[in-house]
């Protein structure tokens, strides 16, 4: 007998014990049979037994988080159901038989028989008197029906039974209830369905889920069909490679060999090789299966596939992106360098923000000694990626860098190759050092290899001979290094970003010896823990007396010639031993105690007259090696004018030379020259050290001035150098190298420095004490020089000119 009301709305309402059901939705029209086991469940059966006619609210809690039904998280929707049987199952716990009537929605809570009741409304009116459907009521539960059938026929879940009820049945209502507990769908879902109030839209939903179950079902057949078609393809593999065993050991061939190529198979395919580099080690697997083990080709082949397999792939270090850490880093190995410094951090910034996975390809440009080699390997330690190097220095043979093809005799991939299996990443830093000294002869360009390697366009997909397959370089970050960029051709120098590293000044110097220099030598010759001193005089003594370099290099060696000088030292007075520990030894290196440690002075700048001399001028060099003086000395002798030039001079310091003259002789008369001291004289030219050739334009004002004072008979200022290419109506053009030719003038004791005007800009990047230490005058004209350097009688010689402007 049910017990129940009618709400005002014409729904259905009772008031019914609640039973709360783990992770499960019970719908309307369904008879399931379930184990309760809780003591409120228990007592909740009982109750709805003796006291509501075996009718009994059941509601899922699990989709909600319920634990206790007075929580303020209870179930709202559930189903009322009748219990058409119960039985003990065991000592504590209920199997319950329960029949879903209708869908529910509780409105009021409460207690009775100090259990949990709900008062309930039919969300659907009265479900046992449903009204007659509309046309599109009716059109939406054929189409259920005819989802549901197709579902049925690609599932082969669905039981023929079950399907005919749903087939049969008019009532949409019933359709929706048989279906949604048919369908194997999650908990949260099923409450969607069972809650929805709206008739026409939980149909809609209904046939939604039908269609998407359906298709899910489709892809599983589909799937499940090829699966089984590749198990009979393996099986059926699996039986002739058992038979070819079997022939195989018929005709005496090493089982111990068949399991080598089935490890080489499956190291193969764990390896995430590339589709195109996967078949073509198959392919030489195949072939090297078919050869005798001691076959020449078998060896050659099992060599491919090791490089294969030993090559990274995938295998990729992630970038650190911490630029506070890597800004850190590079200033504890590393002083000054800014702009080296910045675009790195540039890098790892645009690396941070985008991910971009293609690196730069950046050249270092400097001196030897100014820390090029050693900043690869401190970019490598910030950014947290493996580092390799290799030296191009020498390299003249393409195929030491492109690889050999394998058909020769101990063939190997290129220089590329061989070290990015020693990084065993795919995005390593690689550093090709001293990139300006590849040469090339008949067996090829090695430079013209690098193109590929050093282009961002190519570089994913780089083809070593040997290999014969692509390789993605397109992750690594290139670093060359170089001492000049004129050796190194256009097209490979274009695909680099060069990096200006310049020489360092005495102050720099100063601080690279006392944060870096010093204490790593003392490390390294025992005496790490002495308490030794260098006073910053004896540290500017070393620099400007004992060294002649943009670098560091030599001065690490003199710091290191120190150090073994002071580690014996120490060992003669007995320090070393437990008695006397070497921490105990103490030293301050003085100016006074260098002679002792190192010896004489080696430089003493003997190219620089104190005084000044008649056709002696000092010009300001670049080298490979920084900068230089370079003195230009002019003779005259009676003669018919001609011109001789000696010093190992290269023809544009010729040509230099010839416009000097020839602007001299048109600009005699304002100059006060007589016109015939240029024809009744001969005028030689010399540039001492004739053995290192020169050559270059920026000489032109040294050449000019040095004729100038022969011409005059007349001593240029002293302690002046220059630097300035000079045109043929007496322009002053602007030269390149700047802070290296600066640098040689501080080192030879140059007070005064003359620069062309184009220059001024440039100054603003170098240091302070570079400017300070001298005093440097801007010319836009020959004319300007002259007057600097032969002053009016009644001028005082350290007036400057009008023209001029000091820095």
């Amino acid at each position: 007998m049910k017990i129940f009301s009618l709400h005002p709305e014409g729904r259905i309402t009772e008031k019914l014990p609640i039973l709360l059901l783990d992770d499960f939705v019970l719908f309307p029209d369904t008879v399931v049979s379930i184990v309760v086991s809780t003591p409120k469940g228990i007592k909740a059966i009982d109750e709805a037994i003796v006291y509501n006619g075996n009718r009994i609210f059941a509601a899922c809690k699990s989709a909600f988080g319920c634990r206790d039904p007075f929580d303020t998280e209870n179930p709202r929707y559930g189903t009322v159901a009748y219990i058409q049987r119960h039985m003990s199952h065991t000592d504590i716990s209920y199997r319950v038989v329960l029949q879903g009537e209708y869908r529910a929605e509780v409105i009021k809570r409460s207690k009775k028989n100090n259990l949990p009741y709900v008062t309930v409304r039919s969300l659907i009116g009265n479900p046992y008197y449903p009204p007659p459907e509309e046309p599109e009521l009716v059109a939406l539960l054929r189409s259920i029906q005819q989802s549901f059938s197709q579902y049925a026929e690609v599932s082969k879940k669905v039981n023929q039974e079950l399907l005919s009820d749903v087939l049969r049945i008019e009532n949409l209502e019933k359709v929706c209830n048989l279906v949604s507990h048919t369908l194997p769908l999650k908990t949260e879902r099923k409450l969607e369905l069972l809650a929805q109030e709206d008739l026409k839209a939980r149909a809609q939903q209904v046939y939604e889920t039908i269609e998407r179950e359906t298709e899910v079902a489709s892809l599983q057949k589909s799937i499940a069909s090829k699966v089984k078609s590749r198990m009979d393809k393996t099986q059926r593999e699996y039986i002739l490679n058992e038979q070819l065993k079997e022939i195989r050991k018929e005709l005496g061939k090493d089982e111990a060999e068949e399991d080598e190529f089935d490890e080489i198979e499956k190291n193969l395919n764990a390896r995430g090789l590339p589709e195109e580099v996967l078949a073509k080690a198959k392919k030489e697997l195949r072939r090297l299966k078919r050869l005798q083990a001691m076959s020449p080709e078998a060896g050659v082949l099992r060599g491919y596939l090791e490089w294969i397999l030993d090559l990274p792939w995938i295998e990729q270090t992630t970038d650190n992106p911490d630029l506070e850490r890597a800004e850190t880093i590079l200033n504890e190995d590393h002083y000054n360098m800014k702009k080296a410094k910045e675009r790195i951090l540039e890098y790892l910034a645009v690396r941070k923000l985008t991910d971009a996975t293609r690196g730069p390809i950046l050249c270092f440009v400097g001196p030897p000694g100014t820390g090029k080699t050693s900043l690869g390997r401190s970019v490598a330690r910030a950014l947290g990626r493996n580092f390799v190097r290799v030296s191009l220095g020498g390299v003249r043979d393409e195929a030491e860098i492109r690889g050999h093809r394998k058909t020769y005799v101990g063939a190997l991939p290129g220089k590329i190759l061989q070290s990015m299996k020693k990084a065993a990443t795919i995005n390593p830093v690689f550093l090709l050092d001293e990139i300006d000294k590849l040469s090339s002869d008949f067996r090829g360009d090695p430079a013209a290899a690098l193109l590929e390697v050093l282009d961002p366009e190519q570089n994913n997909a780089f083809v070593d001979h040997y290999l014969e397959v692509p390789y993605n370089l397109s992750k690594v970050l290139f670093i060359a290094t170089a001492n000049s960029l004129h050796t190194i051709p256009h097209p490979l120098l274009d695909r680099m970003e060069v990096i200006e590293v310049p020489g360092y000044g005495e102050n720099e110097k100063l601080q690279i010896a006392k944060q870096y220099l010093i204490p790593k030598q003392l490390a390294e010759n025992g005496l790490g823990e002495a308490h030794i001193t260098f006073q910053d005089e004896a540290i500017f003594d070393i620099i400007r007396y004992r060294t002649m370099e943009s670098g560091v290099r030599n001065l690490e060696r003199e710091i290191a010639h120190c150090s073994r000088k002071l580690a014996r030292e120490a060992l003669a007075k007995g320090y070393g031993t437990e008695e006397k520990p070497i921490g105990s030894f103490s030293r301050t290196i003085r100016v006074s105690t260098l002679s002792k440690l190192l010896g004489n002075r080696k430089y003493k700048h003997d190219l620089v007259y104190t005084e000044s001399r008649i056709g002696v001028c000092y010009g300001l060099a670049w080298t490979e090696t920084g900068g230089t003086m370079l003195p230009v000395e002019t003779v005259r002798f009676e003669g018919s004018g001609e011109l001789i030039i000696t010093g190992n001079l290269g023809d544009v310091m010729k040509e230099s030379a010839r416009i000097a003259l020839s602007f001299l002789r048109s600009m005699g008369q304002e100059l006060n020259v007589p016109n015939e001291n240029f024809t009744k004289y001969d005028f030689h030219i010399h540039v001492p050290e004739g053995a290192i050739p020169k050559d270059g334009p920026s000489a032109g004002i040294t050449l000019a001035s040095s004729l100038l004072s022969c011409l005059l008979q007349r001593a240029p200022r002293s302690l002046v150098a220059m630097t300035g290419e000079l045109t043929l109506t007496g322009r002053v053009l602007p030269i390149g190298g700047l802070k290296e030719k600066l640098l040689a003038a501080l080192r030879n004791g140059i007070t005064n420095v003359i620069l062309p005007q184009g220059n001024k800009e440039d100054l603003e990047e170098l240091d302070k004490d570079i400017l300070r230490a001298l005093s440097i005058h801007y010319v836009e004209k020959a004319a300007e020089v002259f007057a600097f350097l032969f002053p009016q009688e009644e001028t005082p010689a350290t007036t400057l000119s009008p023209e001029s402007s000091t820095l």
